[in-house]
């Protein structure tokens, strides 16, 4: 059992160190640069007063004057919930359509596994990198926040985490569907980057836009890492709807995949 899962995972495991590596120096970065910021006597009032109300509230703007506002905007919001959640899709994007592509899937399913089950132990896979960042990158964040001398709350910084993983591996689902609907890996994995940009972009532009409809099926709207870290407010139902999106999405996938016909 698993031995789909645990050879995608190995051939992950590097990677994904190398990504959380990437993260720890832009955490430490964005940490570091801080109580810079906050001493050089900028009226973040005034600056923040002067952008449109739009963009405030989507990007949670208004907070950035502390160091909890600070990390979930700079980090979180932008480098976690977009750029992770694209690489994910990314990498869901190639989890079908590269075996297709290079006639692996033929060998695959020449042995007595299910298409299904080939399909859930590629998608399981993704737990490597999702698990091992999420792991490391919250150690990193609250012991660099301490060394510069501030002070944040470790329960609200894994918190943070732990709730991103609900919404990363929503972003896989759509991923691992487009990847079972193309032939070509590289067209999946852009279509996985540009699916989870686009839904990041209609949940920004409807939160600007008073629009607030136009998002419900973005993942981003149910995961806020300022809403945890600054306010100490937990979305349980949000990660609750992105666990149940990303079952629909994986059902889906199988459904189609134990239908369709392999070139």
């Amino acid at each position: 059992m698993f031995e789909i899962t645990r050879h995608e995972g190995r051939a992950r495991l590097r990677g994904a160190v190398l990504l959380t590596v990437g993260f720890l120096f832009i955490a430490g970065l964005y940490v570091a640069l801080f109580p810079s910021i906050e001493q050089s006597g900028v009226d973040f009032t005034q600056y923040l007063d002067s952008l449109p109300e739009g963009f405030r509230a989507a990007f949670d703007v208004g907070r950035i004057n502390t160091i909890e506002g600070f990390l979930a905007v700079e980090l979180y919001q932008f480098i976690w919930t977009l750029l992770f959640g694209v690489y994910v899709a990314y990498s869901a994007g190639g989890l079908v359509a590269e075996d297709v592509e290079t006639g692996r899937i033929a060998l695959v399913l020449a042995t007595p596994v299910s298409r299904t089950r080939y399909l859930l132990e590629k998608f399981a896979a993704l737990l490597v990198p999702v698990v091992v960042a999420n792991a490391i990158v919250p150690v990193g964040v609250v012991a660099g926040v301490a060394l510069v001398g501030e002070s944040i709350s470790t329960v609200d910084v894994v918190g943070v985490h732990l709730l991103s993983v609900p919404y990363l591996l929503a972003c896989g689902a759509i991923g691992l569907l487009i990847s079972v609907w193309a032939d070509r890996a590289s067209i999946a994995q852009r279509g996985g980057i540009v699916a989870v940009f686009l839904l990041f972009l209609v949940e920004t532009v409807a939160s600007a836009a008073d629009y607030d409809w136009l998002g419900v099926l973005s993942p981003t709207r149910y995961y806020s890492p300022a809403d945890v870290l600054v306010d100490g407010t937990y979305d349980v139902a949000g990660a609750l709807f992105l666990l149940a999106g990303t079952v629909l999405l994986l059902v889906a996938s199988a459904a189609y995949f134990e239908r369709r016909d392999i070139p």
